[in-house]
């Protein structure tokens, strides 16, 4: 039987009380090697690099080549600063 989206929903509400309450770099460090792949780890942090290289005007195409992800990426980050303001402030 498949998941629903409303039970996705509590998954992620869930996900993120848990990620919120934790009060240390540390145990945060700790939090995402036990929840993601090294992998996945890596991933997401290359994200939110382009996020800051994004916000600091850097082209596109040198976000690519100085993180090693394809313009695609980076494009779906620019895609995604444009809709979420909060994403500016960190």
């Amino acid at each position: 039987m498949p998941i629903s989206s409303s039970t996705d929903d509590v998954y992620q509400t869930e996900l993120i009380n848990y990620l919120v309450a934790i009060d240390s770099s540390e145990a945060m460090n700790e939090a995402l090697e036990s929840l993601l792949t090294p992998a996945e780890y890596q991933e997401i942090s290359k994200r939110l690099q382009i996020f800051n290289l994004l916000r600091d005007g850097v082209p596109h195409r040198k976000i690519a080549e100085l993180l090693g992800v394809g313009i695609a990426t980076v494009s779906r980050g620019s895609r995604a600063l444009g809709t979420s303001h909060s994403l500016l402030d960190r």
